[in-house]
C-alpha cells in the first residue's frame, strides 16, 4: 500500500510530540528529526503498524540534518508514496531579556534552530523531491510573535518573522514550477507547552509581558498540545492549504 510521507522536526516533546503521536497511522511513514528520541513513539508505531524513524540531530547544526534528509529522500522509490510533507516545528526561545543583555552564543543557537535549520531542511526536501509527481507540502510552524513585536523577545520574534518571509519567497519559487509544493508559515495559536512555562517564569523586571502570559494560563486561554496538533494537521488537510503563504490555524476556510 502506498504511504503518506511526513518529516517532522522537534517531535520529541510538547506540541511536536503530539503531532508525531497523531501522525502514527498504518499508512504513514514518519521521520522525526529531534535532538532526543522517544521510546513511546517507537512502541506506538509498532502497535499501529506505522513506519517510524527517529533521527537524533541537534538542529543548531541544520546543515548535517538537511544533508541526511536529502540523502535519504534521494534513495527512496517515490512511487511508494502518495504524498510528501515537511513540518518544521522545532524552535527554542533564547534567554528572555533585552537584546542588550543577550548572550551571543545563546542567540546564535536560537536563530540556527528557529530559522537557519528550517531553511536548510526546506531546501533539502524540495530539492530532493522536485521530480516527484505526488502532492508535496511544507508547513513551517511560526508564531504570532513573528507578526507582533515583543520586548525581551528579539531573537524569537526575528526567527519567526524570518520564517514567515522566507516562506513567502518559497511560495513564489514553487508557484513557477509545474508541480510546485504548497507551502505556508502557520501560526498554531497559544499552546500550553514548556515554552509558556519559560515565559510565565521569566523575571518581571526583564520581561514586561510576563503578567500577560500568566493571565493566559490562569484564565484557561491556552490550547493543549494535542488540540493544537489536531488543528495543524486539519489545516494541512484543507483543500486551500498553501493559498496563503503566511497563515494561522484560526483562519476561516
Amino acid at each position: 500500500m502506498s504511504q503518506h510521507l511526513y518529516i517532522l522536526t522537534g517531535g520529541s516533546r510538547g506540541m511536536g510530540l503530539a503531532i508525531a503521536e497523531q501522525l502514527l497511522q498504518k499508512d504513514h511513514t514518519l521521520i522525526c528529526i529531534s535532538r532526543n528520541t522517544q521510546a513511546a513513539l517507537t512502541e506506538q508505531a509498532q502497535k499501529v503498524g506505522a513506519h517510524l524513524e527517529q533521527w537524533s540531530h541537534d538542529l543548531a547544526d541544520g546543515a548535517s540534518a538537511s544533508e541526511a534528509l536529502k540523502k535519504w529522500l534521494s534513495s527512496q522509490d517515490s512511487t511508494q508514496f502518495q504524498s510528501a510533507t515537511l513540518i518544521n516545528n522545532a524552535g527554542v526561545i533564547p534567554t528572555i531579556a533585552p537584546l542588550s543583555q543577550a548572550d551571543p552564543h545563546n542567540l546564535a543557537m536560537a536563530l540556527r534552530v528557529g530559522l537557519e535549520a528550517p531553511m536548510q531542511l526546506c531546501a533539502a526536501f524540495l530539492g530532493a523531491t522536485e521530480n516527484w509527481s505526488m502532492p508535496r507540502k511544507v508547513a513551517n510552524i511560526s508564531s504570532g510573535l513573528g507578526r507582533r513585536a515583543m520586548a525581551s523577545q528579539a531573537g524569537y520574534c526575528a526567527a519567526k518573522a524570518g520564517m514567515d518571509h522566507f516562506t513567502r519567497c518559497l511560495a513564489l519559487d514553487e508557484a513557477l514550477k509545474p508541480n510546485g509544493a504548497k507551502v505556508t508559515s502557520l501560526a498554531p495559536g497559544v499552546i500550553d507547552t514548556d515554552m509558556q512555562i519559560q515565559l510565565r517564569g521569566a523575571p518581571a523586571d526583564k520581561f514586561p509581558d510576563q503578567n500577560g502570559f500568566q493571565q493566559l494560563k490562569a484564565t484557561g486561554m491556552l490550547t493543549s498540545p494535542a488540540d493544537a496538533a489536531k488543528r495543524i494537521l486539519d489545516y494541512l488537510a484543507r483543500p486551500d492549504f498553501g493559498s496563503n503563504p503566511v497563515s494561522d490555524v484560526r483562519d476561516a476556510q
